[in-house]
């Protein structure tokens, strides 16, 4: 079944929406680890996120140097974290994400 690229540009968003909010990938090199996916991907999907009214932040680490710290979910907007976690199944198999 082939699937539209809306459809997967729109999960890949939910999926590292909920990556960073769950703390299981909230940088740059842990969403590639976590998924796969090329550094501009990543970095292009956390940007895009805006596109869906998610308020995404970086947090910079106190006294770190060079852009190190982690990304957070300020706000989901209208989107349901609930309905993604419920459907991460659905979601990893659109994408085929381990």
């Amino acid at each position: 079944m082939e699937v539209s690229k809306t459809k997967t540009s729109f999960y890949r968003r939910l999926y590292v929406a909920w990556l960073i909010d769950s703390q299981s990938a909230a940088s740059v090199p842990a969403l590639m680890a976590a998924t796969g996916m090329p550094r501009r991907t990543a970095q292009d999907t956390i940007a895009a996120l805006a596109d869906l009214d998610i308020v995404c932040e970086f947090e910079q680490e106190e006294g770190a140097r060079h852009h190190a710290g982690q990304y957070r979910i300020r706000d989901w907007g209208a989107v349901d974290p609930r309905w993604v976690e419920q459907h991460l199944r659905q979601i990893r198999q659109v994408l085929d994400y381990p």
